[in-house]
């Protein structure tokens, strides 16, 4: 399948562990409210997102990718190491971040997109089969509203368009 275009800002980890596994792909949504505690619906770069967990005393972003609003791709951690974004289930995931908060908004068509092109292609580079296993939202994992309940009713939406996708787009890496 060829490889989507992804945008990487080269940012700095220092050092990362090796995922010597991958047999899920776990969506993600923002879920952030203010200081009031009312939801709001962002839209945060990879950049963006590594700041606040680097502030949070963290290494650096734990998702793997992050899809913008707009539909634009970014690479988070790096592909080959091991995220941070599902508390015991990092070791053998990547974790894809779609911005937005989806308890209150819905993920626009481009970030659909992009997401189903993304799942499809990183689900062939593992051999992940694009099912309610292999392709899961945070929720599927552990106790958390995460990635919203608008873009989870939508994953057998884009379960399906990866699959779309891998047959129709061939070549590349």
């Amino acid at each position: 399948m060829i490889r989507p275009k992804i945008i990487d800002y080269e940012l700095d980890f220092g050092v990362l562990s090796r995922r010597y596994s991958t047999d899920k792909i776990v969506i993600h949504h923002t879920g952030n409210s203010d200081r009031q505690g009312n939801y709001v619906d962002d839209d945060l770069s990879a950049e963006e997102i590594h700041e606040l967990h680097q502030n949070m005393g963290w290494v650096g972003i734990g998702y793997h990718f992050v899809v913008r609003k707009d539909g634009t791709i970014e690479q988070g951690r790096p592909i080959w190491s091991q995220g941070a974004h599902a508390q015991g289930e990092n070791y053998h995931t990547v974790g894809i971040h779609v911005c937005g908060n989806f308890e209150i908004a819905f993920p626009t068509n481009a970030q659909i997109e992009s997401l189903s092109y993304l799942v499809g292609w990183v689900a062939e580079k593992y051999d992940i089969k694009c099912t309610s296993e292999g392709i899961v939202g945070h929720r599927d994992l552990m106790s958390t509203a995460c990635p919203g309940q608008n873009l989870y009713d939508m994953l057998q939406d884009i379960r399906g368009k990866a699959i779309w996708y891998q047959q129709n787009y061939q070549g590349g890496d």
